[in-house]
């Protein structure tokens, strides 16, 4: 009888809350009002006979390479930041090999690592969900050590590493792939982009899902050193970034006012829930994210279903490492926040959250 390796069969598989999903969707993460409409443009214009040919995707990487200051060889397209991560760990793992991961944090890290047969280990965030520098550094050996992977900032915590910490580590680290998920990068400001070709195992990624509003599309973007780019061009299928995406993509880049725009309207909205955890006594913790992860309590499930009756979908991850009682919701447009707020309220009353806070 056929059977998939052992290491695949004992993954856990990434399970996100699918089904119904009318309301608004403020539990992945996404951009609540869509993308620019230059993009829509765009998508207008595409003719048909178009669709019928392989995608070319060293042009527009050209383009992304002069938007981002790199060239052309330190940039990969990918089909979004899921494959950015198989990518790497298809590149730079090989059985029995270490990949560590701070946890809570993206599962896909876990997952695409240890499809590998690598062994994950993971290494739990200081208190407040800190970065642990000095856990990560005791845990690196060479020559075991082959992954790193770090969200900066995390999901779905929302916090940050320091420049310093994240460089101190993949300088100390040579031998590893250290692999720096910028995919919140607008909301936080702060990149190790600029090393990129600096320093030869550090990689980064983004995703035009979140700010940019194109996670139907699926495209994101993996920088580095271009010898270890060209590394992973080997293993990566020449077509793997859809030819409508490619076609978007350079209208979505130049449309800079809007992800402006949009980012000044999460980080407003981000503050104005924080704003109201802190005056209701909710316990959260500060997010450099487009999202704020609370800790709601035992009542979590009931909340969680509450906002969906009320047309409002937030995420639960009470089961991450850490995160007993959590919730993540989503800061979008302020108009959605309002929605939000109005929801939030009615739905703590309604599960008598008062009586069953956590300490």
């Amino acid at each position: 009888m056929l059977e998939a390796r052992q290491a695949v069969r004992k993954l856990k598989q990434y399970q996100p809350p699918l089904g119904d999903r009318s309301g608004l969707r403020l539990d992945f993460n996404e951009n609540t009002g869509g993308c620019s409409p230059r993009v829509i443009e765009r998508l207008r214009q595409i003719p048909p006979e178009q669709l019928a040919c392989y995608p070319e995707r060293a042009p527009v990487e050209h383009e992304v390479a002069s938007f981002l200051g790199l060239q052309s060889e330190q940039v990969l397209l990918t089909n979004g930041v899921d494959e950015a991560i198989h990518l790497v760990c298809e590149a730079y793992l090989e059985p029995k090999d270490q990949a560590l991961i701070v946890v809570p944090t993206f599962a896909m890290y876990q997952i695409c690592a240890g499809a590998t047969g690598a062994r994950v280990i993971s290494i739990p965030a200081d208190n407040d969900f800190r970065f642990p520098t000095a856990k990560v550094m005791a845990h690196t050996t060479a020559p075991k050590t082959r992954l790193i992977a770090i969200a900066n900032p995390n999901n779905p915590t929302g916090t940050v590493a320091s420049a310093e910490d994240l460089l101190l580590i993949a300088r100390s680290a040579p031998q590893a792939a250290v692999l720096v998920d910028e995919a919140y990068f607008e909301f936080y400001g702060e990149s190790l982009l600029e090393y990129a070709g600096q320093v030869q195992n550090l990689f980064i990624a983004r995703t035009f899902s979140k700010a940019y509003g194109m996670a139907s599309l699926r495209v994101g973007v993996l920088a580095g050193a271009a010898e270890q780019v060209q590394s992973l061009r080997r293993a990566c299928s020449p077509y793997n970034v859809n030819g409508v995406a490619l076609a978007c993509l350079p209208a979505a880049l130049a449309d800079r006012e809007y992800v402006r725009r949009y980012v000044a309207e999460v980080q407003a909205s981000r503050n104005r829930l924080e704003e109201e955890f802190r005056r209701l006594g909710i316990p959260f913790w500060p997010s450099q994210a487009n999202f704020v992860l609370a800790r709601i309590g035992p009542s979590h499930g009931d909340f969680v279903r509450g906002m969906k009756a009320r047309g409002i979908l937030v995420r639960d991850r009470s089961s991450d490492f850490g995160c007993e009682g959590c919730v993540r919701i989503t800061a979008g447009w302020r108009e959605h926040t309002e929605r939000l707020l109005g929801a939030l309220r009615v739905t703590l009353t309604e599960i008598g959250w008062e009586e069953k806070r956590p300490a």
